[in-house]
């Protein structure tokens, strides 16, 4: 008999991955503030660059844009997808790949302290735990196997 108390975790997880990415999406673009408010990191694209740039200092200038728009895209579908449970194994690999990643750069442009600190390896790990369960309960994905 298979245990399914991991159930409530794993909504618990899913959605606290899925709005942490959406909150930062939007945060860049600026939905929840002007830059330097109250709660606000970057409040606008152009400050989301800065720590951009910074972060993938090692790689060419050129490619720094497009991996933030690239980045930005993954963080709003895999957090759409995961709040809602839909290819909800896809989307936590792609969450733990897109957080590692990151992780790597962040450790590269600042040290091994930048991503500890801010629990970027603790996120990549979760989201390849979520993908390792077996049934997403309250999902698009568990209607689906239903039927």
């Amino acid at each position: 008999m298979q245990s399914t108390h991991y159930h409530l975790p794993a909504i618990y997880l899913r959605a606290a991955l899925g709005l942490s990415y959406l909150w930062l999406v939007a945060d860049r673009l600026g939905w929840l503030g002007a830059p330097g408010q109250p709660h606000i990191s970057w409040g606008d694209w152009a400050h989301f660059m800065v720590l951009s740039r910074d972060t993938m200092s090692f790689l060419p200038g050129a490619l720094v844009t497009p991996l933030a728009i690239l980045a930005s895209l993954g963080e709003g579908v895999f957090g759409l997808l995961l709040i809602i449970g839909l290819f909800t194994r896809w989307a936590a690999i792609g969450s733990g790949l897109l957080t590692l990643a990151f992780a790597v750069s962040m450790t590269i442009s600042r040290g091994i302290d930048a991503p500890i600190g801010y629990s970027v390896f603790t996120v990549s790990a979760a989201s390849f735990l979520l993908a390792t369960l077996p049934t997403y309960k309250w999902s698009i994905d568990a209607l689906i196997s239903k039927k």
